[in-house]
């Protein structure tokens, strides 16, 4: 279980993920050493899984972000797999998230434009299979979006 020193790294390491490991151990109050014998450890143990890049879709022409929830037919046995397996190869599919209740399922979506919108969703969110109901929510703005909490 992390410490309070190992809580001091991670709060610095979500706030400025790109600072230099000199940085961080200044900041978190420990030596270098420290901070990377202990991220170390915390890459072993799971509590670190991995340093990413964040794409900004906009940035690239990508305007219209859509989250889209969906029920299945709970009558069909391989549901799930077989809607999962073609949602995986719809392109503009950035996240495939599963839940427990009402929604089965959660798909993030991206297109250019509302006409590719259109065409995405006539042409490869309609012919999912399965789908019992679904509902899109269209993405206005985001207000806040961290990995940060109170540790």
């Amino acid at each position: 279980m992390p410490d309070a020193t190992d809580l001091r790294i991670l709060r610095q390491l979500l706030a400025d993920p790109d600072a230099s490991n000199a940085l961080l151990a200044e900041r978190a109050g420990v030596t270098a050493a420290s901070l990377w014998r202990r991220l170390e450890k915390m890459s072993e143990t799971g509590v670190i899984s991995a340093v990413q890049n964040q794409i900004d879709w906009r940035a690239l022409g990508w305007e219209v972000q859509v989250s889209l929830r969906f029920t299945l037919d709970k009558t069909e046995p391989r549901a799930f797999d077989e809607f999962m397996a073609a949602a995986r190869k719809v392109p503009e599919v950035t996240e495939i998230q599963t839940f427990l209740g009402s929604v089965d399922l959660r798909l993030s979506v991206i297109a250019r434009d509302m006409a590719h919108w259109q065409q995405i969703y006539r042409d490869r969110i309609l012919t999912l299979p399965h789908v019992s109901d679904s509902d899109a929510l269209m993405l206005v703005s985001t207000i806040k979006d961290s990995q940060e909490m109170a540790l």
